[in-house]
């Protein structure tokens, strides 16, 4: 069986973090595991408390991942601090990962920031060149390429900008009110591919970008090329949100087991 690794943030409500990542991993069909960074208490309204783990901590957990079951790809989530950002690296770094997604979570959806600039600063110099692909939403991709993104032709200046900087290939990814669900995936030497999503009328999207970094390392954990690897996370992506679970008071989760049946899921 194929294996991923996610390393992120803990969602003790289940709809983002670790929990979707692990969920997502396990229906795309690949073994989960997962180095925790931090704790937080939140639920479909909102975080109330973090509580991060030491870099000590952290780096322990890789080393006792990739020394018993290596994984075939690992994603990285929301890590908000510079030492924990290069616990990260130096691991991935000495250990030969592959298949490296990175969500570079930054910038909420609301524009409020995530990560100090010393952490951001870090997450530039150490882990983005390290990976296959990274997955910024607009504000992040802003960050990133250091210019505002008002069309898709802007995207995909930023898009260019952020591939030659980093080395790494980008899915940056649309919405926010710019084209809908559109994505767009650049890569070094290859023509630009957009990918066009359907927009669901789902108010509840809460961990969508833990779920497609996650599904697109899944499906590189199995061997299958980016562009296609994105692809099938879009699909999985669109099916979670269409199957219109409706949990909690604000923003609730997706129904990551929508395509999951069996005798264990029948009620």
């Amino acid at each position: 069986m194929n294996t991923a690794l996610t390393i992120a943030g803990s969602d003790s409500s289940g709809g983002a973090g670790i929990q979707a990542d692990i969920k997502t991993m396990t229906a795309n069909g690949v073994y989960a595991m997962s180095a925790i960074t931090a704790l937080t208490a939140q639920n479909t309204t909102g975080v109330t408390d973090i509580m991060e783990v030491t870099p000590e901590f952290l780096a322990e957990e890789l080393d006792r991942i990739f020394t018993d079951i290596y994984p075939d790809a690992v994603k990285t989530g929301m890590v908000s601090s510079s030492a924990l950002i290069e616990t990260i690296a130096d691991k991935l770094t000495a250990y030969h990962a592959k298949n490296i997604v990175v969500d570079p979570v930054m910038v909420a959806t609301s524009g409020a920031k995530l990560i100090s600039d010393d952490a951001i600063g870090t997450l530039k110099t150490k882990l983005l060149p390290l990976a296959t692909v990274i997955t910024p939403n607009i504000p992040e991709a802003e960050v990133l390429s250091g210019m505002e993104i008002k069309t898709e032709a802007d995207m995909e200046k930023a898009a260019e900008i952020i591939c030659k900087t980093f080395g790494c290939a980008v899915l940056l990814k649309g919405g926010h009110q710019l084209n809908d669900a559109n994505d767009l995936l650049w890569q070094k030497d290859k023509e630009p591919v957009w990918f066009h999503g359907k927009r669901i009328d789902n108010p509840n999207t809460h961990g969508t970008g833990c779920t497609l970094s996650s599904a697109i390392a899944s499906n590189l954990a199995k061997g299958r090329s980016l562009e296609t690897s994105v692809q099938y996370a879009k699909n999985y992506i669109s099916g979670a949100l269409a199957a219109m679970l409706d949990l909690g008071k604000g923003s609730g989760p997706m129904n990551h087991a929508f395509a999951i049946e069996g005798e264990y899921t029948n009620e």
